[in-house]
């Protein structure tokens, strides 16, 4: 359902009709090539060889029957390459390294590490003939550990005598290599409290969720010259060459990287990573093509998940319901190494005038902790939202006039670019049917099966920034557009040409894209953050007003002739938050005796600007809010704490949903125009799944009358506390 807020948001000649991917009927009949499709001449195989332990030193490492094995070409290990470090993509305090810092002494990750510091981590490498002798190579390697203690808890990792991850300790150091809490906060935190009638207290948890995309990663490198050639499954094309450039130590102009189809990708393809220089450092040292393919067991293990959380608040409260002070004091579990700053969303939902929090990034020795999907969202949106509404039942007042009292508003300090909000709030109620579906005393419906409803709200940056695109048109009037997209599974492809199309004035089916290529596109931001049809579409808008101005002034191109525009804009909202909106209402039905939860309704209402295309844009909420429920009601990585092995890496081991769990999902737009990025489009991607475990988890209670505190909710959790 799409409604228009305030002006009409009416579809355009090209703009808001349901547009097919212009590569469907690659993808749908095989034709499409991945990376693990590709066969280059002489190429080899490889595999990687990983720890089996949470913590432990090698004391030495001996190839010689590896590499004595026919067919085998090359070994690599930490010996062989030691000082090959794979940190380029990794994140300090949530900031990213720049080429300025050289001398940053904040804890490098290696392309094998020694000691290692979790189940996993890359030890060697082999590349031989075929996959057969790759594997059996890796079994001749006879690597002689030193085990040492670990530890796999965040808290324990934060105590006196905890066994030490790096040197400095486990409280992971910051963009200025101190080790100290992340702790933006506004206000006088004391003054909230002491305006307060009431004081609530309370502890939730997140579990770590694997972004558990369908196509393993796999890379496929080969040298020419000085050159490296790397096909691999990346969000970003641009982003992943400069820094395996960096890594290699050569300038981008020696990177070339090949994206063509991939699988999904959630936040955990975007940048290089180390599968990458293992692959491009086996094809120097055999002087040959390999392809490096991960198993699924790999895949899980050997990159990374959303970290695991425990959020402790403090909130104080008026006898009206008005919130005077939020207090968050947190740890996010990071593994060994950081790849992404471990924060933790959804206060900034909230208007809250004093606002005080401390998040601790915490080593530990658990899997890495990286990107999925709105990175730091859904576990601070579960644990806040759980927290209000709560305080909300206990003081009498229906959660959504307390979230309508109390969520982020205009105002003098904080200026949005448009704001609809409240009118999310409203039309989800509204078509949810709020005030008669939920139970006004929690857990009061009788019988075994009970029902009950649960909302929450957020609001997410849909910025703008830089990115480039390039047009060409020839004497027959083809457009050919290249623009450095992957397409990860929203249809970033279809996006681009579809923009161009309606800037251009001409049918859709005149405008070629040329994606995917390093050495044939122009820089893109990557298809991470929700930003490709912000930044990248506006790119392609302002390419196409110049093609059309140089086709105004001078006609279009004869013969062999072609006309070419090309832009590289930086627009700015000047200081004002550019934000999209959204509101879920959720009903559960829950099986008392079971523990099993039955969503029987879902509305999610969602404003995202304008609706370029509808079709994706409504499968896009529901795929993210599938991803949510997992994470609401299954998912979770355990580990065991006598040995630090993980026990349900996996999509059997975690539980992922399929398609007999999958409800109906309602999902409405609200379009507006503030005027910003290609056509007022805002972020889509990474909407849907903030709050769908707060909604779930709130729905959950409701029926139930009993709060929920740790994600996952599962059976066993759900029976035990109400057996």
């Amino acid at each position: 359902m799409r409604r228009q807020s305030a002006e009409q948001m009416s579809p355009t000649a090209t703009v808001g009709h349901d547009v097919p991917r212009i590569d469907a009927f690659e993808r749908v009949t095989g034709r499409a090539t991945y990376t693990r499709d590709l066969r280059l001449p002489g190429m080899l195989y490889a595999r990687v060889l990983r720890s089996p332990h949470p913590h432990a030193r090698m004391r030495s490492i001996d190839v010689s029957q590896a590499e004595a094995l026919e067919g085998v070409r090359a070994v690599i290990t930490y010996e062989t390459h030691p000082g090959v470090v794979y940190g380029s993509g990794s994140i300090a305090g949530g900031r990213q390294y720049n080429d300025q810092i050289k001398d940053i002494t904040v804890h490098r990750r290696h392309m094998f590490d020694n000691p290692v510091k979790f189940v996993g981590q890359p030890v060697a490498a082999v590349a031989a003939v075929d996959r057969h002798t790759a594997e059996e190579a890796l079994g001749l390697i006879r690597i002689d550990y030193e085990e040492l203690p670990f530890v796999l808890d965040p808290e324990e990792a934060l105590e006196d005598g905890a066994p030490r991850i790096w040197p400095e300790g486990n409280l992971a150091l910051d963009f200025e290599n101190e080790p100290r809490p992340m702790t933006p906060s506004r206000g006088d935190i004391q003054a909230g409290f002491a305006a307060a009638d009431e004081i609530f207290e309370d502890r939730y948890t997140t579990a770590f969720v694997h972004d558990a995309q369908m196509e393993p990663r796999s890379a496929l490198a080969h040298w020419e010259g000085e050159k490296l050639i790397l096909h691999t499954p990346t969000q970003g094309i641009s982003n992943c060459r400069h820094d395996n450039a960096r890594d290699l130590g050569v300038a981008d102009h020696q990177v070339q990287v090949i994206c063509k189809y991939m699988g999904g990708g959630f936040g955990d393809k975007n940048g290089s990573y180390y599968f990458d220089l293992i692959a491009a450092m086996l094809a120097r040292e055999a002087d040959a093509p390999v392809l490096l393919e991960l198993s699924r067991k790999d895949d899980w293990l050997g990159t990374h998940g959303r970290w695991h959380t425990v959020q402790d608040f403090r909130v104080g409260v008026r006898r009206d319901g008005t919130v005077t002070a939020i207090r968050l004091d947190a740890l996010s579990g990071m593994g060994p190494y950081l790849r992404r700053s471990g924060g933790i969303g959804g206060l900034d939902a909230y208007g809250c005038p004093n606002v005080e929090r401390a998040v601790r990034p915490v080593h530990t020795n658990r899997m890495v902790s990286g990107n999925f999907r709105a990175p730091s969202d859904p576990q601070g949106y579960f644990a806040l939202q759980s927290m209000m509404d709560d305080i909300a039942y206990r003081m009498g007042i229906d959660p959504v006039e307390f979230a309508l009292t109390n969520m982020q508003r205009p105002t003098d300090e904080v200026r949005f670019t448009n704001y609809t909000l409240d009118e999310c709030i409203g039309t989800g109620a509204d078509l949810f049917d709020w005030s008669a579906r939920r139970q006004a005393t929690p857990g009061s419906d009788a019988g075994p099966v009970k029902r009950g409803a649960g909302f929450a709200f957020m609001m997410f940056r849909s910025g703008v920034g830089p990115s480039s695109a390039i047009l060409r048109v020839d004497s027959a009037e083809r457009y050919t557009l290249f623009v450095g997209v992957t397409d990860i599974g929203p249809g970033a492809k279809t996006t681009m040409a579809l923009i161009a199309a309606e800037e251009l004035g001409v049918p859709l089916s005149q405008v070629d894209v040329v994606w995917g290529d390093t050495d044939r596109c122009p820089y893109s931001v990557g298809e991470s953050g929700s930003r490709t049809t912000t930044m990248t579409g506006y790119a392609v808008v302002e390419a196409a007003r110049d093609l059309r101005q140089q086709i105004a002034e001078q006609g279009l191109p004869r013969g062999a002739d072609v006309r070419i525009a090309s832009a590289t804009p930086t627009p700015s909202t000047e200081g004002r938050r550019r934000m999209c909106f959204g509101a879920h209402f959720v009903e559960v039905e829950v099986d008392v005796p079971l523990g099993h939860v039955e969503i029987t309704r879902y509305v999610a209402v969602h404003e995202s600007g304008r609706i370029l295309n509808p079709l994706p844009a409504r499968d896009q909420i529901r795929g993210a809010i599938l991803q949510g429920v997992g994470q609401a009601l299954h998912e979770d990585l355990l580990y065991d704490g006598r040995n630090g092995q993980p026990l349900t890496a996996g999509y059997y081991g975690a539980r992922h949903l399929t398609h007999l769990d999958i409800p109906e999902i309602e999902v409405t737009f609200i379009e507006t125009d503030d005027g910003y990025g290609p056509y007022g489009a805002k972020t889509v991607g990474e909407a849907g799944i903030i709050i769908a475990p707060p909604a779930v988890a709130n729905a959950v209670f409701n029926a139930t009358g009993h709060r929920f505190r740790d994600l996952p909710i599962t059976r066993a959790r759900i029976a035990g506390a109400l057996a």
